[in-house]
């Protein structure tokens, strides 16, 4: 949730937001949905070559040990985290961000991660910025890479340009932060509640003068790579003939155009792009809308899975995390609730 950083500032109208969101979600759903043959679905779903869904699945789920991996070298400077941990708070955090508005998974996890290590919650709030500010650079650079391979709609492009350019501006911040910590403590003055600050720069300062700031830097590659592969894997077990530089545009599109939140597991708006990365790749729109609806279906339901299970470890309901979490959210004069994600 946006705030102005003054007590006096208006509170952004999140409703609105969500509202909007959750109606271009629906509109894409029905777009898909309205004309489709479910019995060609169905056989679809019965033809399909399960020896590739399996594949699918394992990098599926493999994409987010590896994120696990990434996060906890990010961290290793101020604590020693570990993987298995970073992976559960990020399966608990996935199944929030399918089941909840506006990505509440993204805070639940920084809040696991807080209280299962003895890190400062803004730590690991911000830790988990910089692994989208990572994540951000590399998406627009395979982005560049993506319009060698075809030709991208507009919008996108003007989006990826847009994105550039926010990253950068986010970047410049945080190189001042963490590689000039006299510049940032100067700058904070001495407001009692700027102060308390301190503990978070110094241990930005700790990340970025790490060498394990650079290997998380460099695991980011592999993390968004490793996305490609499930959506390669069910295309063939689809039946699609499409090359692995197809199955990586599509990755790219979908990463791109779900930076906003929409709807509970991108719900409607998942599938419309699919449908338009493969229009792109001459596959008829009949088939690309039933593939996009099973591909949806596999990337999700194990997610689904894995994060009930991790949640179930916890020991704690969902709704207890969320309001949890947010509560300590807002204790923070530093913390503000954003509603992208890269």
């Amino acid at each position: 949730m946006l705030r102005n950083a003054g007590s006096g500032g208006r509170r952004f109208p999140s409703y609105l937001f969500l509202i909007l969101m959750n109606l271009v979600s629906v509109a894409c759903l029905v777009w898909v949905l309205h004309d489709m043959n479910l019995a060609s679905l169905w056989r679809d779903i019965a033809h399909i070559h399960w020896g590739w869904v399996a594949v699918a699945v394992f990098f599926d789920v493999s994409v987010y040990v590896w994120q696990g991996y990434r996060w906890s070298l990010l961290l290793a400077p101020v604590a020693a985290v570990p993987i298995w941990q970073s992976v559960r708070a990020i399966y608990v955090g996935l199944f929030a961000n399918e089941v909840l508005p506006f990505r509440s998974g993204e805070i639940i996890r920084c809040y696991l991660q807080s209280r299962w290590s003895g890190l400062p919650f803004p730590v690991t709030l911000s830790s988990a910025l910089i692994e989208r500010i990572f994540d951000g650079i590399w998406l627009v650079f395979l982005l560049f890479l993506t319009t060698r391979i075809v030709t991208l709609p507009r919008f996108l492009v003007d989006g990826g340009t847009i994105l550039g350019i926010i990253l950068l501006m986010a970047a410049a911040i945080l190189v001042v932060v963490m590689f000039s910590k006299q510049h940032a403590h100067r700058a904070m003055g001495n407001s009692r509640w700027l102060m308390k600050l301190r503990v978070l720069i110094d241990d930005l300062h700790a990340m970025g003068n790490s060498a394990s700031f650079y290997k998380a830097a460099l695991a980011s590659l592999p993390y968004m790579l490793l996305q490609v592969m499930p959506i390669y894997a069910l295309l063939h077990g689809y039946g699609l003939d499409l090359s692995l530089g197809a199955a990586f545009a599509i990755t790219i599109i979908l990463r791109l155009g779900t930076v906003v939140p929409q709807a509970p597991g991108n719900l409607g708006t998942f599938q419309a792009l699919v449908v338009l990365s493969l229009t792109l790749f001459a596959v008829e729109t009949a088939a690309a809308k039933r593939f996009s609806v099973i591909l949806w279906g596999v990337i999700t339901l194990p997610l689904l899975i894995a994060g009930f299970i991790a949640l179930l470890i916890t020991g704690a309901k969902l709704r207890d995390l969320q309001r949890e979490a947010r509560a300590t959210a807002e204790a923070q004069p530093a913390v503000r609730e954003s509603p992208t994600r890269i």
